[in-house]
């Protein structure tokens, strides 16, 4: 072999030598695995976007780290809630205590000195932000399959941006939300006390309750409410824009922002708001998602319960087995609550696939489809779903859900079921 071929074999066969050693040697080095973050840091800061870079940046490296998962949904759904309450300022929504009976008005929003002007389409596009977080939190929480993670978090004390000014302070804190909400009295020394010890069936509560939130967000966008909007929309909001300008230049303002003037057009608007709750059907095929997260409320549910009857353990549980103590003063769990719960999760399974009807109180002999409301959809009237003539498209004769299934949750759960349903989900 020449001379100067002999010299490049001997070239190459050195560096593959050299390669081999140095791959050989990386590898026989002990790995430093990445230290997962937790979420609490970033909860009670407030600082839900730096928070959910971290763990998606963590999360593309280790992605069977449930744990680190379900930390990532919570963020995630804290940081949903906190872009809809700071919507909800940006257009000056009033505390007033109808906003009780609208959903996603609840949330106490401070008042905004100088608020933008809402539109139809602009509450539109809250709402579609809002459907589009819960999403994300759904799509964070679904391939969570650790059934023995824990995450411990002090819930009460996260701090969310009400007003959207870059800082949470103290009265920016979700025990404060809770308060305001349900006319408690929670002190932040309870807050620091009460510690959730977050598992497997509590992410599959939290990923139903996507679903719940979300067929609501779905109804808000399948009908064209805008004239109930323009008529009705300044007993909400500060600024609306609306044909009826003498709306806004008769209401009476309040100088406590957590107060609410009554004045002597209310009445007229509340009958107003009945009478305009007659919507056309703008995006029919949202009411089929709708039928489908109401499927999936089911399917979670009875999945979270199943995870929550497994457990043997009793570290402060959000929602406890009958064997275990909840983290919520005085609330219990019963084996007749567990399974009557079950009993109307089949019943509404049976409701949502048309095995079984909702009897309809006109006349004994028909009954309701239920699925067909939503894969048949029609314009939606309140008064003519009251009155029974709305429902007409949708009677047949067919079997009628069991309602000693609905007696023993009566029977169960006493004078607290409604209380107990939002909490089971």
């Amino acid at each position: 072999m020449p001379r100067k071929m002999q010299w490049i074999w001997r070239s190459l066969i050195a560096i593959f030598v050299s390669s081999l050693i140095i791959a050989m040697t990386i590898a026989l080095q002990p790995t430093q695995a990445a230290i997962a973050p937790l979420p609490d840091p970033y909860l009670t800061s407030g600082k839900f976007a730096e928070g959910e870079k971290v763990f998606r940046d963590y999360l593309q490296t280790n992605l069977k780290d449930d744990k680190a998962r379900f930390g990532l949904g919570v963020i995630q759904f804290m940081r949903g809630i906190e872009r809809l309450m700071q919507s909800l300022y940006r257009y000056g929504m009033i505390q007033t205590p109808l906003r009780g009976s609208v959903p996603f008005l609840r949330l106490p929003v401070p008042k905004n000195p100088q608020p933008q002007t809402l539109t139809y389409d602009g509450l539109q596009q809250v709402f579609q932000a809002w459907i589009d977080d819960l999403a994300t939190v759904r799509n964070t929480l679904d391939p969570i399959q650790d059934r023995d993670f824990k995450l411990a978090l002090r819930f009460g004390l996260i701090r969310l941006d009400f007003d959207g000014n870059g800082k949470s302070t103290d009265d920016e804190m979700l025990w404060q939300i809770f308060n305001a909400i349900t006319g408690a009295n929670v002190t932040e020394k309870d807050a620091q006390q009460f510690l959730i010890a977050f598992d497997r069936g509590d992410a599959l509560w939290l990923q139903g309750y996507t679903h719940v939130l979300g067929a609501i967000g779905e109804f808000l966008r399948a009908y064209d409410s805008r004239e109930l909007f323009e008529a009705c929309a300044h007993l909400f909001f500060q600024r609306v824009d609306t044909p009826h300008k003498f709306l806004m230049t008769t209401r009476r303002e309040s100088p406590d922002e957590y107060s609410y003037s009554y004045s002597p057009f209310d009445l007229f608007d509340l009958v107003s708001a009945v009478h305009l709750t007659k919507f056309p059907l703008a995006e029919p095929q949202r009411m089929k998602t709708i039928l489908n997260h109401l499927k999936s409320v089911v399917s979670l549910s009875r999945k979270s319960w199943q995870s929550i009857l497994a457990e043997t353990d009793n570290d402060r549980e959000w929602i406890p087995n009958p064997k275990q103590v909840s983290v919520i003063p005085q609330a219990r769990v019963t084996d007749a609550m567990v399974k009557a719960w079950f009993r109307s999760l089949d019943e509404i399974e049976a409701i949502l696939t048309a095995k079984k009807n909702l009897p309809f109180w006109r006349d004994e002999k028909l009954s309701i489809n239920f699925p067909r409301i939503f894969n048949d959809p029609r314009p939606f009237d309140l008064v003519s779903w009251v009155q029974g003539t709305a429902a007409t498209p949708y009677l047949e004769k067919g079997t009628v859900t069991n309602m000693n299934v609905w007696n023993e949750m009566f029977r169960a759960f006493g004078g607290n079921l409604f209380n107990y349903v939002v909490w089971f989900n």
